[in-house]
């Protein structure tokens, strides 16, 4: 028989880590477990008392270009959770924003609201999440929670003027004094602010849901088009190729207006009815009246009261695209000939962003999306900026 467990020195050895453990298992600060990624698991301990070291992408000045930079997030705080990234998708917002084209900006700022990762630890007072859920975040990280909006799942519009963006903003829990973002290792976030992230899709294809994704479906519910309406949709980029995917299916007769004729065949395979190049503004004519509603996902600036014409008379335009500086020119005139109602559109609160989550899984409409490596960001903005997006790109976050 064998007794070695007997020996005083292995009785000794035995009581030492017997009572480690149970140290370890009463200390709340404590959390053993993470992901390093979606099927295999590492042990590791969080001081929860602790900044959180990550690693990620940044933008140091105006410049356009980010380098490789270590920072801290803040600890986990008892109503937050950690997530492990696994993919951050690029928006062309990212490259907006780092760039000052939305007015001036500290820096360094990482990027990035397309997030999709593993939980790995969880705050006391947490009950949403448990270590090992696929989680997501978008395009905002906190608000007041108390007023109207965002007690009725509109916390983007917080009547408080609280909303904290997910980069970019002053926020003084964060060692960088403002919101870091997704192009990173890691992310702290209150629990409220993340999305849970079904198992029939993945991270991937997911993380361009939490700003694309829901900035399309949040505005294309509300139209309460029907079954066989006709919708426009000008922009087939990122946002644009998942508003085409989304209003087929919803049941609409979608016509997609794109200035790049090498997308159409893409486009007739996301379901579009036609494709409609615009090389000329009398490829507008054929289509003038003739559409019950449009959305716009536009980044820049153009002739919308031409695109707006094509919608019928007492139907609306919503417009999504964010050009430089926020702002519009209109012709006012042009646009008040068309009889169309024009509104514009943000994102979308955090329960509708569960919901896109949830309706893309379910009927298996994902974006085309191209995977690259951290060192390849740079060169990838380019390529967002000269319209070769296919057509959404996202970083594998093992790369950073």
């Amino acid at each position: 028989m064998d007794t070695s467990d007997t020996t005083p020195s292995r009785r000794k050895f035995l009581q030492q880590t017997g009572l480690a453990g149970a140290g370890l298992a009463l200390a709340a600060p404590l959390q053993l477990f993470a992901n390093t990624n979606e099927t295999t698991t590492n042990q590791i301990m969080y001081d929860m008392t602790k900044n959180i070291k990550t690693r990620g992408y940044a933008a140091k000045d105006n410049s356009g270009k980010l380098s490789p930079w270590e920072f801290e997030r803040r600890a986990v705080g008892d109503n937050d959770i950690l997530i492990d990234i696994k993919y951050a998708s690029i928006c062309h917002s990212d490259i907006h924003q780092m760039k000052g084209d939305w007015g001036k900006q500290p820096y360094p700022q990482v990027p990035g609201h397309e997030i999709a990762g593993i939980v790995a630890a969880v705050g006391k007072n947490v009950t949403k999440f448990k270590v090992g859920d696929r989680a997501g975040v978008g395009c905002m990280v906190d608000s007041c929670m108390t007023c109207e909006s965002c007690t009725h799942g509109e916390e983007h519009f917080c009547d408080h003027g609280a909303t904290v963006n997910t980069y970019g903003s002053p926020d003084k829990t964060s060692p960088s004094g403002i919101t870091q973002g997704g192009y990173a290792t890691n992310i702290v976030v209150r629990d409220h602010f993340a999305v849970h992230i079904p198992a029939h899709i993945s991270l991937q294809e997911a993380a361009p849901l939490l700003c694309a994704g829901i900035t399309t479906y949040s505005p294309l519910v509300n139209a309460n088009f029907k079954i066989g309406d006709k919708v426009g949709v000008a922009g087939i980029g990122g946002l644009g190729h998942l508003a085409v995917k989304l209003a087929v299916s919803k049941g609409a007769e979608v016509y997609a207006f794109t200035t790049s004729a090498d997308k159409v065949k893409d486009i007739l395979g996301f379901g579009a009815k036609e494709v409609i190049v615009v090389d000329d503004a009398a490829k507008f004519k054929p289509y003038k009246k003739k559409l019950d509603y449009m959305i716009s996902t536009i980044p820049a600036q153009f002739d919308l009261a031409s695109y707006a014409s094509v919608v019928k008379p007492g139907g609306h335009f919503t417009q999504v695209g964010m050009p430089v500086g926020f702002e519009l020119t209109l012709n006012n005139l042009g646009l008040a000939s068309t009889r169309v109602n024009f509104n514009a559109s943000l994102i979308g609160g955090i329960p509708q962003t569960q919901e896109v989550v949830h309706y893309c899984a379910d009927n298996k409409i994902v974006p085309q999306i191209q995977i690259i490596k951290a060192s390849e960001i740079n060169d990838t903005w380019v390529k967002v900026l000269n319209k070769q997006a296919r057509y959404r790109y996202v970083i594998d976050a093992a790369t950073f």
